[in-house]
């Protein structure tokens, strides 16, 4: 027992030293990942606790009150929510403590950068709080999270129109033969990809002998979509680059895909039922990866004078967000009294609403638990959301590219 006890205490000692070495390594540029560390640290806890806590929240009286005990898949849920719960409030409220915040020299600044121990434990004691609320205040943020959801699938679109007309800046800005054969060979293979995956869905979602009109009219849709962004891309007024183009219509019939993926299991026109489990899980993983990769690279573009995490007045930044040396540490006292290069306040509002996007896609958008028991992201309600998103991805490429010529006198 003696012995027990003390390598009890070295494991902690050695974990609590772990994390405090960790903690003093976060640098002011390297805070940025540190919150998207933060971000797939709480991804990790949901899927976790979705696959085990039920036993223990059975158990739980102020949680299972009701008269006869539901099924296990409600606490899977419910565990889910209240993860998602304590992250968003977290960032929720670093995200108001940080409204207003101009120059490096605001006390807040160092909040927003420093202070990993304490931040550290507060988000444990946010998210274990959240295990004691009734279940009426989860219901609440249930409903809530499938608006904030949306809005944040929204956001993810804005930040891929960021992506690619960046990248086909880049790639042009070269000026030279090679990348502007790349530039070719790369629309062209995502136009390629594009139609064959277009072909699959049309052999799994419209089987002969069924009724499947809203699954074709889905499909078709995204094919007239990716006609009219080559249409409007390749005109001489617009003058726009077929890479954006071939890149939108690929993501666009991946979110044709996901919907469509999404239906029922039991519906007739589903041809991937037999998959279901893999096919699932496999929406999950990517949607859960796409999640993350969103939050990241909202991150790593928050210091960007052109991307919507940037007051007008910022300034661009050059720097690397992990510094190579310690030269950017030395400098920092001199440069306390500049602007922001970024909204603190905005920064932390994506993370709060990707925790609410990751527990709906944890939950199926709190619709396939307990009608297709292990299944997520299954039913109507991710279907359509999917849906809209692409017609919604759909708009504002096209809004870019004619935006400019409808209003010349305003700066996209």
């Amino acid at each position: 027992m003696f012995a027990a006890s003390c390598l009890a205490s070295c494991c902690a000692a050695c974990a609590c030293d772990a994390c405090r070495t960790v903690v003093s390594g976060i640098s002011r540029r390297s805070a940025r990942i540190a919150y998207c560390g933060l971000f797939a640290l709480s991804l990790i806890v949901s899927w976790i606790l979705r696959e085990v806590a039920a036993p223990l929240m059975e158990k739980l009286p102020w949680i299972n009150h009701f008269h006869k005990t539901p099924d296990r898949e409600w606490f899977e849920t419910d565990a889910v929510l209240r993860v998602s719960l304590g992250n968003f409030l977290f960032f929720a409220i670093l995200s108001v403590m940080m409204i207003g915040v101009k120059t490096q020299k605001d006390p807040r600044d160092g909040i927003h950068h420093g202070g990993w121990m304490m931040k550290i434990i507060s988000w444990c004691i946010l998210v274990i709080l959240m295990f004691f609320l009734p279940n009426e205040i989860i219901s609440f943020y249930e409903s809530m999270s499938k608006f904030g959801a949306g809005f944040f699938l929204l956001v993810q679109v804005v930040l891929l129109l960021d992506f690619v007309h960046g990248w086909n800046d880049t790639w042009v800005g070269y000026d030279e033969q090679f990348w502007y054969a790349a530039l070719l060979v790369v629309s062209l293979v995502c136009y390629l990809a594009t139609f064959v995956f277009s072909g699959l869905l049309f052999h799994w979602f419209t089987p002969s002998g069924h009724d499947c009109g809203l699954n074709t009219f889905f499909i078709l849709m995204t094919l007239i979509f990716v006609f009219v962004f080559a249409v409007v891309v390749l005109h001489p007024a617009v003058g726009g680059s077929i890479l954006p183009a071939s890149v939108i219509s690929l993501y666009c019939m991946y979110l044709c895909y996901s919907g469509l993926a999404s239906e029922p299991r039991d519906y007739e026109c589903n041809g991937l039922h037999k998959h279901s489990k893999a096919v699932s899980t496999g929406t999950m993983t990517i949607g859960l990866l796409t999640t993350v990769l969103s939050v990241v690279y909202s991150a790593v573009r928050a210091g960007s004078s052109t991307t919507l995490l940037s007051p007008p007045d910022s300034p661009r930044a050059e720097k690397p967000l992990l510094p190579l040396d310690g030269k950017a540490d030395e400098k920092e006292e001199k440069e306390c009294k500049k602007p922001v290069s970024y909204s603190y306040a905005f920064f932390h509002i994506i993370f709060s609403l990707a925790s609410m996007y990751s527990a709906m896609l944890l939950t199926g958008w709190s619709t396939s638990v307990g009608e297709s028991g292990k299944l997520v992201d299954v039913g109507w309600p991710s279907v359509w959301v999917r849906v809209v998103t692409s017609w919604a991805t759909a708009g504002l490429f096209i809004w870019s590219l004619v935006a400019p010529i409808l209003f010349p006198d305003r700066e996209f």
